[in-house]
């Protein structure tokens, strides 16, 4: 349900907590926790490649998910697989006992997008999926990050449980979102995830709600010549509704989102067709205000229905709740993506920028190296099923450049630069901030605390309630 960059909705400044005291983690085992990452480097490059050359879509990630797994077990993690029902979903342990800090990892990607490692459009197989929102790097950055703790903890240096949770179908049913209804993440202290973007950041912004609706009209079939009068036509509904949604638009929030294809709409032009379907997203920054919208999109279904005679429904299939924004974890963060940024970008690595950015009609600007001050951020567009997880356990999110500034995201663009050296310079990064954050948790019982005193305070009388439906994750069927 797709990351958290996109378009720009708000220019109002990030509301931020009083400052929160700097941990007090041993600085010496941050640049252990770097310098493991750093020797690991050749590793995960390889790991994200090969990620990056399966392109697996959401629920199908068998290849991706079985390498990182693997990988996992052989750094001497215990790997359990198939979690709440997902055979493309696992957990890797290392350690005992408290606290239990984790952190969160992707790995699926998205149809249509497959496109070489080069700053023009060439894909490598016309039509097959590729890596438009670097998840080839997301899940492996933090499998590094994971290991670099475990390697801490095996010499004695930290005490207790690291885990890595590998979640797939984030871009679809959201994996996470049944992870978190299952229990998966109960004993958890503190959960750390990131993701490729075009800006170095903590992340002060939750990114929107989202809801994943299907809407059904039933006719009545008739010739549509020669007795049209006996039919009731599902498309007439469907063009109903989709005005109904678009006269809408001028009477929402201009933080609201409602996008929708159709996917159903008769076969031939001389049969009234008696099936009409539209597969809808809505989202907006808070669930209360989604929640609205859903009553007002099932009011237009019931509408349209009774104006031409038919039947209709509206089905919520998936959907992720907004991100909890942790603001003394995102401190932490912010301080330990300053440690060791920025990214230095070779002559090479600017040019190959620039050219996506020439060939995507923006500015030519390069690559961006400034870390965005906590303070200074914008509300922007997209979903995430982190945003579940963040309701269940306190949550800590940080975005890292992975490509230029500009170029369209969920695009073949990013898939270019996530299978070079900008998108490995990027994972790099994300895992050296993890894990320095990671230490801090484990090792500053007093930074810890607090982070799960602000989220007790935001979750006081709460009850975690997925948009998701009741039963198991629906799994693609066998080919």
């Amino acid at each position: 349900m797709s990351l958290l960059i996109t378009v720009m909705l708000s220019a109002a400044p990030a509301k931020t907590a009083a400052p929160a005291p700097l941990s007090r983690a041993d600085a010496r085992k941050k640049q252990a926790a770097a310098a493991s990452v750093e020797t690991h480097r050749g590793e995960l490059v390889s790991l994200s490649d090969q990620v990056w050359g399966f392109a697996e879509t959401a629920l199908k990630e068998t290849r991706s998910a079985a390498l990182l797994a693997d990988y996992a077990a052989k750094q001497g993690f215990k790997v359990e697989r198939g979690t709440s029902g997902m055979p493309t979903a696992f957990v890797a342990s290392y350690g005992e006992g408290a606290p239990v800090i984790a952190v969160l990892g992707e790995y699926d990607a998205l149809p249509g997008l497959s496109q070489k490692a080069q700053p023009e459009r060439a894909p490598l197989v016309a039509g097959a999926p590729g890596h438009g929102c670097g998840h080839n790097l997301f899940g492996v950055a933090s499998l590094g990050a994971a290991t670099a703790i475990k390697e801490l903890i095996a010499a004695g240096r930290l005490k207790g449980t690291v885990r890595f949770y590998g979640t797939p179908a984030e871009e679809s049913v959201g994996g996470k979102a049944y992870m978190a209804r299952d229990g998966v993440f109960k004993d958890v202290d503190v959960a750390l995830a990131w993701h490729p973007a075009d800006r170095n950041r903590a992340d002060m912004q939750g990114g929107q709600a989202i809801v994943d609706m299907m809407v059904e009209f039933h006719g009545k079939a008739a010739h549509a010549a020669a007795d049209p009068w006996n039919g009731r036509s599902a498309v007439d509904a469907v063009e109903l509704f989709t005005h109904a949604v678009n006269m809408m638009r001028e009477h929402v929030k201009p933080t609201v989102r409602m996008h929708y294809v159709i996917t159903a709409g008769g076969d031939v032009p001389n049969v009234v067709p008696e099936l009409g379907r539209v597969w809808i997203w809505a989202r907006e920054f808070n669930r209360a205000e989604l929640d609205s919208i859903i009553e007002r999109l099932r009011a237009a279904v019931q509408g349209a229905a009774l104006a031409t005679g038919t039947q209709g429904s509206l089905r919520i299939q998936a959907g992720d709740l907004e991100i909890l924004i942790n603001e003394t974890g995102e401190r932490l963060l912010d301080a330990n993506l300053r440690l060791f940024g920025p990214i230095r970008y070779t002559p090479e690595e600017e040019a190959f920028a620039k050219a996506l950015q020439t060939n995507a009609g923006v500015e030519p600007r390069g690559l961006e190296t400034a870390v965005v001050p906590l303070e200074n951020q914008v509300q922007e567009g997209g979903s995430t099923d982190v945003g579940d997880v963040s309701w269940v356990v306190p949550t800590l999110h940080v975005s890292v450049v992975t490509a230029p500034r500009g170029v369209p995201w969920h695009s073949w663009s990013v898939v270019a630069a996530s299978g070079m050296s900008i998108g490995h310079k990027g994972l790099v990064l994300a895992a050296q901030t993890l894990a320095a954050t990671m230490v801090d948790l484990f090792d500053d019982p007093a930074a810890r605390a607090a982070v799960k005193a602000e989220f007790a305070k935001k979750t006081k009388g709460y009850t975690y309630k997925p948009y998701i439906p009741d039963g198991p994750p629906p799994l693609p069927k066998a080919e």
